[in-house]
């Protein structure tokens, strides 16, 4: 549950948190929480493969692309003005509400 609110699950919690509570810069508060998951899920990653609910060659495959990904990002994120990174963010979270509702 906590991996979920401040960490692989977007840092929904935790993103709004920095950038309203404490006044934190939308780039830098989006950074905080991605160098997060990383810890977070390596921690989950482990029990659910210990415990026989994860592919280790699945978990490996996707780790490999996501870490692609997040080089990638990383790289783009200072790039796009505040005002873009806001809406993106507040569309995905509306579009993975309406998701949660039907599945």
């Amino acid at each position: 549950m906590i991996n979920g609110l401040l960490g692989s699950g977007g840092g929904v919690v935790l993103v709004t948190a920095m950038t309203f509570l404490f006044n934190l810069h939308d780039h830098k508060a989006h950074a905080t929480a991605i160098s997060i998951i990383l810890p977070l899920t390596i921690i989950s990653s482990l029990i659910y493969i210990k415990s026989g609910n994860a592919s280790l060659e699945i978990t490996i495959i996707v780790t490999l692309g996501s870490m692609i990904g997040a080089y990638i990002g990383s790289k783009i994120l200072n790039r796009i003005p505040i005002n873009i990174i806001r809406r993106v963010f507040g569309s995905m979270m509306i579009i993975t509400a309406i998701g949660m509702m039907f599945y």
